[in-house]
């Protein structure tokens, strides 16, 4: 079967240019019937796509490692993650691999991902987030105050999949705060979420 590329300037040729199947052939140098086949048939062949199986692909912990490298590349490169790192955090979170598992991963990841150290759109799988699941994280706004500008704390809570958000100022990035302000979103919204995610939040984790 011939590669795409291959395919789509048989069908440009044809069509855009009026070459005959012989004068296509002989560019090409393919056989008269591949270039008849392609050229006169409203034919794409198949893209077979490459599942990748085993419990980094089919389970949560892949999306995990996946979320905290992006993270980690916004960072200095002294303070990024180590893979040992990355295991001993999936570890106390129930991951039942080993540490060559993770290294693989992330291996993979950074191949298919990165580009000269930089996080590039590649590879990229659309998310499906079900309705009435909320994600939590602290951010910084710029607000004005007394004439001048300055960046306070809020709390955010997302829902993905009606792309709604709710945020509210907090005065510290603390336990107190972060239970208080909560609360205060759930009134906002009058209901409470089925599963709110909490990624890497010291505050909340401890």
């Amino acid at each position: 079967m011939l590669a795409m590329t291959d395919i789509n300037t048989i069908r440009n040729l044809r069509n855009n240019h009026d070459q005959s199947i012989e004068s296509i052939r002989k560019s090409l140098n393919i056989n008269w019937r591949t270039a008849k086949k392609y050229a006169d048939k409203d034919f794409v062949p198949k893209i077979k796509l490459h599942k990748r199986s085993g419990m980094m692909y089919e389970e949560k912990w892949g999306d995990i490692v996946s979320l905290w490298l992006t993270e980690d590349f916004k960072l200095p490169r002294k303070k990024r993650r180590t893979n040992k790192q990355f295991f001993n955090d999936l570890i106390e979170s129930g991951f039942p691999g080993s540490y060559r598992t993770v290294c693989n991963f992330v291996q993979e990841w950074k191949a298919t991902h990165t580009d000269k150290g930089e996080v590039k759109d590649l590879g990229y799988e659309r998310l499906e987030h079900p309705a009435g699941e909320a994600q939590l994280d602290f951010g910084t706004m710029e607000v004005e105050k007394d004439g001048s500008f300055v960046d306070i704390k809020i709390l955010v809570m997302t829902f993905p999949f009606s792309n709604r958000a709710f945020g509210i100022a907090l005065p510290a990035e603390n336990q107190e705060c972060l239970l208080e302000r909560i609360k205060q979103i759930l009134k906002q919204i009058n209901g409470v979420p089925t599963v709110i995610r909490i990624d890497n939040m010291s505050t909340a984790v401890v």
